[in-house]
């Protein structure tokens, strides 16, 4: 499994996860959109990325989910 695919998957996993809030949920929905677009890699990369580091500003997410989001913006920083 390429190093995409691996967050594609983290951030499946963080979208099942029942202790995630609903606008977590949402923003990694939008996220995973458009991760699987066609296109330009590096340019759906860097949205998505744009995409995470925001949510993980957010004073109400939690540091375990926090903690999550920088694991998978560090695996898009690699691809």
């Amino acid at each position: 499994m390429d190093t995409l695919q691996q967050a594609i998957f983290a951030l499946h996993e963080l979208e099942q996860d029942t202790t995630t809030p609903k606008n977590v949920k949402t923003k990694v929905a939008s996220t995973l959109k458009i991760l699987n677009e066609n296109g330009e890699v590096s340019l759906k990369k860097s949205r998505a990325m744009h995409e995470l580091e925001e949510l993980s500003e957010d004073i109400n997410v939690q540091s375990y989910t926090r903690t999550q989001l920088f694991n998978i913006v560090s695996l898009l920083e690699i691809v």
